[in-house]
């Protein structure tokens, strides 16, 4: 091996090790449980021209979203200072859905001292970024956990454009109290800001130890030759498709509002050589709900699907940053389901869109690709927000050690507001059937111990078992899927968005669909359906019970 590939090596491990640490800082100091017990968040590095240099393995959703967060903060916030941090959750500005919310800082490496004397035009441009995106519970807007079934965005939160938060290391207090203002949950939002500060420290404290160590033309040096392996990588990887146009088209359940009908999601993989054309032309236009998505979430859904492929092709890993995106074209309509123009509603696009163009663009590489690719998994987040008041944190006020910042206290018996994912089944591949009670594809959390939950929360969790029988059948079976069921010891306020409650995940090569998932509410002992996506209220005693989708089945039996 050439001393030039060892080093490489090294500055690979070195950057996607500062990512990873930042995550454990905002895991550990984190408020919340979606992101202290759920790790709902993802840490990534930039160049300082803003492309993407090492992210770490959180979550797939973000891979091609955080990049225009970056590139929104450079566009609106540049010149930068050191000790600047910029806040985003505007999806038409670089963000992806309101709940979450990206902070990015520049990173001037050799900690130049900030003269509030000079011009800021003075201060040259950051040798690097460093960026941290998390999922909060709530944010505002016309139901707790903020994920309502909206028709504007409008009614989903507080929408935040790239703004600097902390300017020369000095917090912008009229921004944060503004923020905390407009949440039903300000102790919780303060403290996760405030963690997400803190692992924002931690990576430009460990890209400082690098350069220290190596210096910044050797460390700027590699950095530029990962983005380019990760390129040459990816292109290898695509030559081994073979030429053609592959094209499949799959659909959402629907969008939630009256009247609404199955929405198609088509693409249409051009492959030639070591270059890739996604094309979404016959996609649904935007739709009334929420279940649109802005382009950034159909990147990052193609880029994690041209990944997983290249991983299973060259059978080594590679480096994730800006040169595996570099060899593949993704064409969206204008005005369509992926590309909406404001102020459509976006906030189920992130979740459940987002899993269906991972179903369709793994569809059209299975027409390529046939004894590589697996069937369908349960292709949903099954997304469960609830909220209202009541005792939290097992009796104890939440703001026992309250920031000065927050506008309003907090008893005891005040409001609160929760959000998770929960898991199902995965499709079966060639050679092994699918995982069962996972989380797949564009998620990649935790399900929320019951312990945490319960502590924290008025409600008891009933049932939490594997959903046994419903994966798809075939040679190899698809896992299955996941019961959860809440029974809530106040009122709430619940929303649940979820799919393939009417379509099924599909099979492969012969192999059967999974079973649809179920939401059922048990009221006063009588069981009552309800549909894919609602908001209902909820009294005490009432039990809440979701079954979550199984996966497809591969190949005949």
């Amino acid at each position: 091996m050439s001393t030039m590939a060892v080093t490489l090596s090294i500055f690979a491990n070195l950057f996607a090790s500062v990512a990873e640490e930042m995550g454990v800082t905002l895991e550990r100091a984190a408020y919340s449980p979606n992101i202290k017990e759920r790790l709902d968040f993802s840490c990534a590095l930039f160049l300082g021209d803003g492309r993407l240099l090492a992210q770490a393995a959180h979550i797939p959703v973000h891979l091609g979203a955080m990049p225009a967060s970056v590139q929104a903060a450079i566009t609106h916030c540049a010149p930068f200072t050191p000790g600047d941090v910029v806040i985003v959750n505007d999806p038409y500005q670089g963000g992806n859905h309101l709940p979450d919310i990206t902070l990015v800082s520049p990173v001037f490496v050799g900690n130049q001292s900030i003269d509030h004397r000079l011009p800021i035009t003075d201060y040259r441009s950051p040798d690097f970024f460093v960026a941290s995106r998390a999922h909060h519970a709530d944010v505002g807007g016309m139901s707790p956990g903020s994920m309502p079934l909206s028709t504007e965005i409008y009614q989903e939160g507080i929408i935040i454009p790239p703004i600097k938060l902390v300017e020369g290391g000095r917090r912008n207090t009229a921004v944060w109290q503004l923020i905390l203002r407009n949440v039903r949950t300000p102790a919780e939002r303060d403290g996760d800001l405030a963690a997400q500060l803190a692992a924002h420290a931690t990576g430009e404290k460990r890209l400082q130890e690098i350069v220290a160590r190596y210096g910044l033309a050797e460390a700027q040096t590699h950095a530029a030759a990962l983005v380019d392996y990760a390129q040459i990588l990816t292109e290898a990887a695509i030559e081994q498709i073979p030429d053609g146009r592959y094209t499949y088209t799959d659909y959402l359940d629907d969008d939630g509002q009256p009247g609404s009908a199955p929405i198609p999601i088509t693409a249409t993989i051009t492959v030639q050589g070591s270059q890739m054309v996604v094309d979404f032309a016959g996609t649904a236009t935007a739709v009334r709900g929420n279940l649109n998505a802005v382009p950034a979430i159909a990147v990052s859904s193609v880029a994690y699907c041209v990944r997983c492929a290249a991983l299973a092709l060259l059978q080594t890993d590679l480096p994730m940053n800006q040169g595996a995106f570099a060899p593949v074209q993704v064409i969206i309509p204008p005005g369509s389901l992926l590309d909406p123009h404001p102020p459509h509603a976006v906030a189920a696009g992130n979740v459940e869109t987002s899993q269906r163009i991972t179903d369709v663009v793994l569809g059209a590489l299975a027409l390529a690709l046939p004894g590589l690719v697996p069937a369908a998994s349960q292709g949903t987040m099954n997304n469960v927000t609830f909220g209202g008041k009541g005792q939290v944190a097992g009796g104890k006020s939440q703001v026992a050690n309250q920031s000065p910042d927050l506008p309003i206290s907090q008893s005891p018996h005040t409001h609160f507001a929760y959000y998770e994912t929960i898991g199902g089944g995965a499709g079966a591949g060639p050679g092994a059937d699918g995982g069962s009670g996972l989380h797949v594809h564009m998620s990649n959390t935790l399900n929320t111990p019951v312990e945490a939950l319960e502590y924290q929360f008025p409600l008891r969790v009933e049932e939490y078992a594997l959903r046994e029988g419903s994966g798809g059948h075939g040679r190899y079976r698809g896992g299955d899927g996941l019961i959860r069921s809440f029974r809530f010891l106040v009122p709430v306020t619940v929303t649940v968005t979820s799919e393939r409650r009417t379509l099924a995940p599909y099979g492969l090569q012969g192999g059967k669909p999974g079973q649809t998932g179920r939401n059922t509410l048990i009221h006063e002992g009588q069981e009552i359906p309800l549909p894919g996506k609602f908001t209902r209220q909820l009294d005490a005693d009432d039990v809440l019970r979701i079954e979550t989708p199984g996966g497809g089945g591969w190949g005949v039996k």
